[in-house]
């Protein structure tokens, strides 16, 4: 009998990449299977001592990579049959229980595959129009698929409350929260150098443009996009020759820190986030975060206590507001605040939680 832990793949230094390499350090008994690993999740895999399989091959490997995903699990997963433990987490892993005959099935949600249910309309319309009814006829097909195997876990774990809600809404499914690791241990307070930092990807819903436009009109304060993604050049242009943003591209974990533990603030502004990495590694080093008041923020940032949190669908001036209000109440109270605030999401808290759970 054999125990295995199971995500899509290996995309991106993501959060989720992040939480499957975790519990596949803390439990190498556990066997990890991904359906493939990409050059741009290389960096994170080379850092940990966690053996990843795949089960990429053969003709599928020309597939799209949600494509490939979903025929590896559905079809090439038969060492479940005879498993004990499978921990089962992402949108296509878990098609695999079909596979599993035997033992325990438990699902962890980062987070339902939004482009699926909440998010599906503004996905069809960035589809050419000849697409769109192929694209609607894909996502009929995986919510049935989606929910009938998620149905199927004796168990199933969320990262969030606000996730929690989420599932709950679209699939009629309840689950208990665990909070992601947080890999508090590595961020410390170096240093106050003033600047305020943007550690999100560059994508639309983590409105980075909003924060741009703010510094913009703050020539006095300096602002740093420590992130790359498809926004890229046009934040760029937005920004124009502006001397207080500059933008760093993808830093390593190392230079990461190094730019979170000498920032005076970390701004993070996403839509409905799931839960949220960056604001618990900014508070870990010390930092206050503006956020806004929506997702998973509600659940780590306290207003006043460890940053500033702005209402919803946030104009740069809430931005630039906020700022007003760091500069007035940051110092070490308020870094110690977040530091004890950090505490409660650690990849020990984590660890410990799943070790209940899977032994």
């Amino acid at each position: 009998m054999k125990n295995y832990l199971l995500y899509d793949f290996m995309q991106v230094a993501g959060g989720a990449e992040r939480v499957t390499l975790t519990l596949a350090e803390a439990f190498p008994e556990f066997q990890t299977l991904v359906s493939r690993c990409y050059p741009e999740a290389q960096p994170l895999l080379d850092g940990s001592a966690a053996k990843v399989q795949e089960l990429r091959g053969g003709w599928s490997a020309r597939l799209p990579r949600i494509l490939e995903s979903l025929w590896c699990f559905r079809f090439r997963a038969e060492r479940l049959q005879n498993a004990n433990t499978v921990l089962y987490s992402g949108f296509y892993a878990p098609l695999a229980v079909y596979q599993q005959r035997s033992g325990r099935r438990l699902y962890y949600c980062h987070t339902i595959p939004r482009f699926a249910y909440d998010l599906y309309d503004s996905t069809l319309a960035g589809f050419p129009f000849w697409l769109r009814p192929f694209y609607a006829v894909f996502v009929r097909w995986f919510r049935a698929q989606y929910e009938a195997a998620i149905g199927r876990m004796d168990r199933i774990f969320v990262n969030s409350e606000n996730v929690r809600a989420r599932l709950q809404r679209y699939t009629g499914l309840d689950a208990e929260v665990v909070y992601p690791p947080v890999a508090t241990q590595h961020f410390r307070f170096l240093a106050d150098e003033g600047y305020y930092l943007s550690t999100a990807r560059l994508v639309p819903n983590k409105r980075v443009d909003v924060i741009v436009r703010a510094f913009l009109q703050m020539p006095d304060r300096f602002l740093v996009v420590l992130s790359g993604g498809p926004e890229l050049e046009r934040l760029k242009a937005i920004a124009g020759e502006a001397p207080n943003i500059r933008f760093t591209g993808w830093q390593a974990d190392e230079a990461l820190r190094r730019w979170v533990g000498n920032a005076r603030c970390v701004i993070y502004l996403p839509v409905d986030e799931d839960f949220g990495m960056s604001p618990v590694e900014a508070m870990a080093a010390g930092k206050p975060v503006i956020g806004v008041a929506e997702g998973g923020l509600l659940e780590t940032v306290l207003p006043g206590e460890t940053g500033v949190l702005i209402a919803p669908d946030p104009a740069p001036q809430a931005v630039m507001d906020a700022v007003a209000r760091i500069e007035q109440i940051h110092g070490e109270r308020l870094s110690a605040q977040c530091r004890q605030r950090a505490r409660r999401f650690t990849e020990a808290a984590f660890i410990d939680r799943m070790q209940a759970i899977l032994r």
